[in-house]
């Protein structure tokens, strides 16, 4: 009976450690057929040195990543050409033109997203994809040291200038009327305003 037993358990070890084989090779296949697209890495540069980057937070890039639907009017407009150019990533089990090929995205066909960048590295470190990691953190090293230019901030300043200038340019007066109620002063209201 010991015998039968310790044959049993000499069985289900030795089915452990193929099956634990066959997933290390599994995943050392998938590792070798990820590879840095170089194209989108040297894009990613220009586009950081033309100050296209949006240095957002991290985490928000589950928010602001472009939707399936995005994806497949800039495909349909551009191509894949241009849809490869945004992700680090190549995946060589895939077709040419499938979006599964493309992998580790780091913008929304606009502008580079500093928490897209931060995203790709996690996942790529995760997945043991030095290249793309390394490719990431060089990226996110070369948005610290250049200044973004954050198109959402530059357009919410804009319209920020737009209404001082507008509040300017309007009835001062009018406005402390509509609440001379509340305010003992006309001064005070101007003083509110500026």
């Amino acid at each position: 009976m010991k015998a039968a037993i310790l044959q049993h358990a000499c069985v289900r070890s030795i089915a452990v450690v193929i099956l634990l084989s066959g997933i290390s090779d599994v995943r050392a296949h998938s590792r070798k057929s990820m590879k840095l697209n170089e194209t989108a890495f040297a894009f990613a540069e220009q586009l950081i040195k033309q100050g296209h980057v949006i240095g957002d937070r991290k985490g928000a890039w589950s928010e602001d990543r472009p939707s399936a639907n995005e994806e497949n009017a800039f495909i349909r407009q551009n191509g894949f050409g241009e849809y490869a150019k945004w992700h680090l990533g190549i995946d060589d089990r895939y077709p040419e033109n499938t979006k599964s090929r493309y992998k580790f995205s780091y913008g929304d066909f606009r502008n580079i997203h500093r928490c897209a960048l931060l995203a790709a590295k996690a996942r790529a470190r995760q997945y043991g994809y030095i290249e793309i990691e390394n490719a990431a953190a060089e990226l996110e090293r070369a948005i610290k040291e250049k200044p973004p230019i954050n198109t959402r901030l530059r357009h919410q300043a804009a319209a920020t200038q737009a209404d001082i200038h507008t509040l300017k340019n309007s009835s001062v007066s009018h406005l402390c009327k509509s609440v001379a109620l509340t305010l003992p002063s006309r001064q005070k209201c101007i003083d509110q305003f500026w």
